[in-house]
């Protein structure tokens, strides 16, 4: 049965070219989730689409569908958000890459979609890159069901103590450390600065940096995030 859907909010997370003249669109939309559209004719001079199909940028768009690649009808602006430049670009491609190898197509999270756009916002507005990568993260782990363990230890249950180090166990969380040198070691108020969202403290963006690595890799199953490899390059971020 063919669906149909009109102004949907979406972002456009990747294109690339189809046959002569038309793209393939990969886009995250609120309603539907991560979606696969045909955009027939879009690298035309004169199509409509062609301008208007950027990443970074709230769009509406319509399109139908019988099977996983459907058909873009329209597409049209939806706000404007300032241009992503430099490290904010390569961060926002990192948002993108992340969405695309982890989220499953047609499976919709409204939150996450909302998460995504307060952190595009965010980065254009100069809000530091860093605990915007980290927030996202943290919050795409959850909606996809492996929210990390913060607040408590794993084996006994008792609140996390933010002058002890911990040994982090992905599978189940973190543990009391007895050798600081562990790959996954990380402090109590790492752990604390991270369940709150507070990333001023230099120990707690390096160790969340780490940890959160860790768990996305998890996830990935071998996978390579060449953005990652990009910012890493650029500011270890």
């Amino acid at each position: 049965m063919k669906r149909r859907a009109d102004h949907q909010p979406a972002y456009v997370l990747h294109t690339y070219a189809y046959k002569e003249t038309s793209l393939i669109v990969e886009a995250f939309t609120r309603a539907f989730g991560r979606v696969a559209l045909l955009a027939r004719g879009a690298r035309r001079p004169r199509s409509a689409m062609r301008g208007v199909l950027l990443a970074f940028h709230p769009l509406r768009l319509g399109w139908s569908a019988s099977a996983e690649l459907g058909n873009l009808i329209s597409a049209e602006w939806a706000g404007a958000l300032q241009p992503l430049a430099g490290r904010g670009l390569m961060c926002g491609f990192y948002l993108n890459e992340l969405v695309l190898r982890l989220l499953p197509r047609d499976d919709p999270h409204e939150a996450l979609f909302d998460a995504y756009a307060e952190s595009l916002k965010a980065l254009s507005e100069g809000v530091p890159q860093s605990s915007v990568l980290r927030s996202f993260e943290k919050r795409l782990l959850a909606e996809l069901g492996y929210a990390p363990l913060l607040e408590r230890d794993a084996a006994s249950g008792a609140p996390i103590e933010p002058g002890r180090r911990y040994v982090y166990e992905p599978d189940r969380g973190p543990m009391p450390s007895k050798n600081s040198s562990s790959e996954l070691s990380v402090s109590g108020q790492t752990l604390l600065d991270l369940a709150a969202g507070q990333y001023e403290r230099p120990e707690t963006r390096e160790e969340a940096r780490m940890l959160l690595r860790v768990l996305i890799g998890q996830r990935l199953h071998g996978q390579v995030l060449h953005t990652r490899a990009v910012l890493r390059e650029l500011s270890d971020l």
